[in-house]
């Protein structure tokens, strides 16, 4: 065991979402879905390679004004 490990030890935090989870069975699903959504996509490798492809180079300092004669 190590040596700062408390047994059978469980944070206010942890406490707190697992008694949420059990008041509301469906939030984890929910959470999944929500997760789906915006996150779990498929990603078509030979359309994302040709964006990279038709990037232009950024300039260093692209504030900068040119200098002008005056």
């Amino acid at each position: 065991m190590p040596f700062f490990a408390r047994a059978h030890y469980t944070s206010e935090a942890t406490d707190f979402i697992e008694s949420l989870k059990q008041a509301n069975p469906a939030m984890e699903a929910g959470q999944r879905q929500g997760r789906a959504l915006l996150w779990d996509k498929q990603i078509d490798r030979s359309v994302h390679q040709d964006l990279l492809d038709g990037q232009i180079a950024q300039k260093p300092y692209p504030y900068q004004t040119s200098p002008t004669e005056q």
